[in-house]
């Protein structure tokens, strides 16, 4: 059994507010981490995919006053946007009653930005949590390999084998686009989405160009930009802002674009086996990508992640701004050379950064050249995740 981190997280959250949102895609592990939760507490749960416990909240007051002192899981409660009302009023009355934390656990598969287009804001009176698919730190490091090539969603991560794991993905995306986007109410063409989809899998990590891929696919640019709002709100898709902060130098404005699970990346364009990813033109910005969504959840909750990248090809892969105002600079590299180009080093002397990594292929942590220090992916994870248990 694989202990999520965020369980901790989680309960402390709960022990100092009323209530907590738990957002991520589905087949995450939301259920089976709330469900874990409530056990150690006196608790009530509910999914809103079944009929009978949307029937139980068609009037939410009646049934939550009799809940009151106990904590309330509701699983994907997008499929009843109405409920946010209530629940701001049950929050508020708790408070009063003197019923001040650990009131309501709600789990969604979207975004805070897609969930609040149709239903009323709980800001001030939640704590919003994102729960990403198992990290490397969460696996361990022994199962690197399989967790770049499968990715971390649980059923694909724990399947039999390569190509059970494959078959799962495949079916997870025919359902995303012809069952779970559809019950948003957004009418997409499946197969346009799917194409765009796999699109962006073929360019991960590259600059966002919306006029080629609406060229390629015969559409507007602005339906591009909505298919690409539409996967960035599901959490499926990471668009990755340029760094901003430096007037004085002429910086890409466009952002990378990455599919946040390298296993969906791998499942898009047909790649089962470690041998087919390795021999695939994907490779570099797989493993990329990969390493960004595992440093940024390991990085301190609030962190701010970008790249930095000049008009004149000076390049820092991550860029990561921590709450207390410390900047990283991190460069990967699928390789074991411990070299980084002369850009990096000139970048983050004018950015005046205070952590410069190489993460790469080797096994030690070692120094480089410039103040960097060269480390592999779990060590850096480890090192970020040192931060989290000092805030």
């Amino acid at each position: 059994m694989i202990t999520r981190q965020h369980q901790i997280k989680l309960e402390n959250a709960l022990d100092e507010q009323a209530g907590v949102v738990l957002l991520g895609p589905r087949q995450v592990g939301k259920t089976t981490l709330a469900q874990d939760i409530a056990e150690s507490r006196d608790a009530v749960y509910l999914d809103m995919e079944r009929s009978a416990d949307r029937g139980i909240l068609q009037e939410p007051d009646l049934y939550l006053d009799e809940q009151i002192g106990r904590l309330v899981v509701i699983d994907e409660v997008q499929r009843m946007p109405d409920l946010f009302g209530a629940i701001r009023g049950q929050i508020d009355r708790r408070r009063r009653a003197g019923h001040r934390t650990g009131q309501f656990l709600l789990l969604g598969s979207a975004s805070n930005t897609l969930l609040s287009q149709s239903s009323e804001s709980l800001a001030g009176r939640v704590s919003y949590h994102e729960l990403p698919p198992f990290s490397l730190v969460e696996v361990g490091n022994d199962h690197l390999s399989e967790l770049w090539l499968r990715g971390g969603f649980p059923d694909s991560f724990l399947a039999r084998s390569d190509r059970s794991s494959l078959t799962w993905r495949e079916d997870f995306i025919r359902t995303y686009l012809e069952r779970d986007i559809p019950a948003f109410g957004l009418r997409i063409p499946a197969e346009s989405l799917r194409r765009f989809w796999t699109m962006l899998a073929h360019a991960q990590g590259s600059l966002l160009n919306a006029s080629k891929l609406a060229s390629g696919l015969g559409v507007s640019g602005q339906t591009i930009a909505r298919y690409l709002d539409l996967l960035v709100d599901l959490m499926l898709v990471r668009r990755l802002p340029p760094w901003h902060a430096n007037a004085g130098k002429r910086l890409v404005k466009s952002p990378k674009v990455y599919i946040r699970d390298s296993g969906l990346t791998h499942a898009l364009l047909g790649l089962q086996t470690p041998e087919s990813l390795l021999g695939h033109p994907v490779v570099g910005g797989s493993w990329e990508g990969f390493c960004i969504e595992n440093l940024i959840a390991a990085a301190p909750r609030g962190t701010e992640a970008s790249f930095y990248r000049s008009s004149a090809g000076a390049e820092v892969d991550l860029l990561l701004k921590l709450p207390d105002g410390s900047l990283w600079a991190i460069e990967i590299k699928r390789t074991t050379t411990l070299k980084v180009t002369p850009g990096f080093y000139k970048t983050t002397e004018e950015l005046d950064v205070s952590e410069r990594l190489l993460v790469y292929a080797g096994e030690r942590d070692v120094p480089g050249e410039g103040g960097i220090r060269a480390m592999p992916l779990a060590a850096a994870m480890n090192r970020l995740a040192g931060l989290s248990t000092k805030t």
